[in-house]
């Protein structure tokens, strides 16, 4: 292993750092859609690589490093470039935090194929992990969704990320039990969002989501794991806001409530298995 710190390292550590104050970058492939859609989304420049080399950085050198964990300078050869422009070397520099195993060992980094999402910085052929954990081992499992995932965020026809939720509306119908809400959601661009439930007597209750202004009464909820789901079950809130229903009576409030919860139980838990969830939303 290498143990002195080169020029390019010198280089490397003069380059601002991503928050590295936490938890190590996991050699684990086990994650969560909604942690590679957060990845994914953070990240300008994901590519596949293997480690060349590794040199540890001295914790006098190694500003925000967090009790336990060491720092390293790798030096890696790009296999392939996921995302990112054609002005990556193929051979490219970065900082990286490691703790140590259940044996009390450094995990060995040498010749480990990963996946790294990562931005460029001011020096020539050195990245920035977009979060501590933004290295992952590579599977090709892990690989297929991530491209999945790269290929649907930039898709003429991609969901727009939802902020928040605007107005709620319900109609209740002839029957008891009959009934129909509409909730708006507001989105950072893109056309508007919207959730409908339709209830009937005897009836399972029905839900679907509209990406334009016009809501087909033929279509249904989200595949789970779909940028789509991610949108849904990562963003919304837990409950509706007050403003939300403030038009409303207090027995269409209530069942607007009611069918919100329904929609957030349809889509189940936004489950993230990264201990930390770095970078910015996709």
């Amino acid at each position: 292993m290498i143990t002195y710190v080169s020029s390019v390292l010198a280089l490397a550590l003069a380059a601002p750092l991503a928050a590295q104050t936490s938890m190590p970058a996991p050699l684990a492939a086990g994650v969560a859609y909604a942690d590679v859609a957060d990845l994914v989304g953070a990240a300008p420049v994901i590519a596949d690589a293997t480690i060349r080399s590794t040199a540890k950085v001295k914790p006098a050198d190694a500003p925000g490093l967090a009790p336990g964990l060491t720092r390293y300078y790798v030096e890696a050869d790009v296999t392939a470039l996921i995302r990112g422009r054609d002005g990556i070397p193929p051979r490219i520099g970065y900082l990286l935090d490691v703790g140590t195993g259940a044996d009390g060992r450094l995990p060995k980094l040498k010749r480990a194929r990963v996946l790294l999402f990562a931005r460029p910085t001011q020096a020539a052929g050195q990245l920035q992990l977009v979060a501590p954990d933004a290295q992952l081992a590579w599977t090709p499992a892990l690989d297929a969704r991530v491209r999945s995932v790269a290929t649907a965020l930039v898709a003429r026809d991609a969901p727009p990320r939802i902020t928040g939720i605007g107005n709620a509306f319900h109609v209740p119908g002839a029957l008891p039990g009959e009934g129909e809400t509409q909730v708006f959601l507001t989105t950072a661009n893109g056309p508007p969002v919207s959730l409908t439930v339709l209830r009937r007597p005897g009836e399972q209750p029905r839900w679907a989501v509209a990406l334009s202004e016009i809501v087909d009464e033929a279509a249904g909820p989200p595949q789970r794991d779909t940028l789509l789901w991610y949108r849904l079950a990562c963003s919304l809130p837990r409950a509706l806001p007050e403003r939300s229903t403030q038009s409303l009576s207090a027995e269409d409030a209530a069942a607007a409530r009611q069918d919100y919860g329904f929609v957030l139980q349809q889509l189940g838990a936004c489950v993230r298995t990264r201990a930390i969830a770095g970078g910015v939303p996709a």
